[in-house]
């Protein structure tokens, strides 16, 4: 059995609402490709992970009309929330939940225990749904998300080019940093924030109006969602990532900056120590901080610009971290691993 029927949500490839899960989905559909599956593509529309009654309608329909036996692979936006789509079909079809990440909710469980097989895209996604819910270990998988080669990224003499690259809403903190940032005092500090500005209007208003009172205006730029050679552009102009996520199970992101040879200061939280790694000697590639703390993310900023010495340092251990870096060959190969399996399963 070499077909795969992988259900995902609307508009992926979408410009304007780039998202990991979503690059993540696509580059995954093409390495299965091209490993010799035959992908069929199901993209389902709704306001996911919140679904309407059109949506799961049309899940249903989606899931109905697959022959006995076959293969499915569902995002987890969908999965996670269409519990009663999900459960009725689980007996006829090899149904394989994506877990981006975790929603900790009584749905959840009962799609996963009832999945024939979970991929997690982190070591602590995995551990999180094991902790949270009564799945067996053997069934629940880990494909981490890859990463593309790139240009090492030549940077600045006083390191003060900062990017976020995050969608602007409030989960990924950008309140956080904007405190973070006024609180530095460094006038010669810039920080570019890549990300769609369109999921939460309101918060992002509120932003442009705190740019302004802090006088940041000069400082801090909202330019939207960026992609291909605009987003490469953005990474080899800059000097460290910044990210002050409350929640991030994986953070493809960081992955994507250490490609370039960039540094990180970012929040300990979920997935992001792990995808952060380490230097060839032990050393991170970056400053980890609490989340939510803007004085702890302003000590960071603050030390990274006034330590030459120690942005040499961090510089080196992500040059050496880019060097471990797994391509998404890697990520499809692991997924058709335990599709492979799914297939011969009982």
């Amino acid at each position: 059995m070499t077909a795969v029927h992988v259900v995902l949500p609307d508009g992926i490839d979408d410009p304007a609402r780039v998202s990991g899960g979503n690059v993540y989905d696509r580059r995954v559909c093409r390495g299965l490709a091209a490993t010799g599956w035959s992908v069929h593509e199901h993209a389902v529309a709704g306001n996911w992970p919140h679904p309407d009654a059109a949506a799961r309608g049309t899940v249903a329909r989606v899931l109905a009309i697959l022959p006995d036996g076959a293969i499915a692979l569902l995002d987890g936006l969908i999965a996670a929330t269409v519990p009663e789509v999900f459960l009725a079909q689980a007996a006829r079809l090899r149904l394989v939940v994506l877990a981006h990440m975790t929603f900790d909710d009584a749905n959840e469980g009962a799609v996963m225990s009832g999945a024939a097989a979970v991929i997690a895209t982190s070591d602590w996604t995995r551990r999180r749904l094991l902790d949270q819910y009564a799945l067996r270990p053997d069934a629940v998988h880990v494909a981490a998300p890859g990463v593309d080669p790139a240009e090492i990224a030549p940077g600045t003499d006083g390191g003060a080019e900062l990017l976020c690259v995050a969608a602007v809403t409030p989960l990924k903190g950008h309140d956080v940093l904007l405190d973070a940032l006024a609180m530095t005092g460094e006038p010669a500090m810039r920080c570019v924030c890549v990300g769609t500005l369109t999921r939460d209007p309101e918060f992002v208003a509120a932003l442009r109006r705190r740019i302004r009172d802090a006088g940041l205006d000069a400082n801090v730029r909202l330019v939207g969602p960026l992609s291909g050679a605009r987003l490469a552009a953005a990474y080899a102009t800059a000097d460290v990532l910044v990210l002050a996520s409350r929640t991030e199970a994986y953070g493809m992101v960081v992955t994507e900056a250490l490609a370039r040879g960039l540094p990180v200061i970012a929040t300990e939280v979920g997935g992001l120590p792990e995808t952060l790694g380490f230097g060839a000697d032990g050393a991170r590639p970056g400053i980890l901080v609490r989340p939510g703390d803007p004085a702890a993310l302003a000590a960071a900023i603050r030390t990274w610009l006034g330590d030459a010495g120690l942005r040499h340092t961090l510089r080196r251990a992500a040059l050496d971290r880019r060097g471990t870096l797994a391509g998404w060959s890697d990520t499809a190969q692991r997924i058709a691993r335990v599709l492979e399996a799914v297939a011969t399963s009982g």
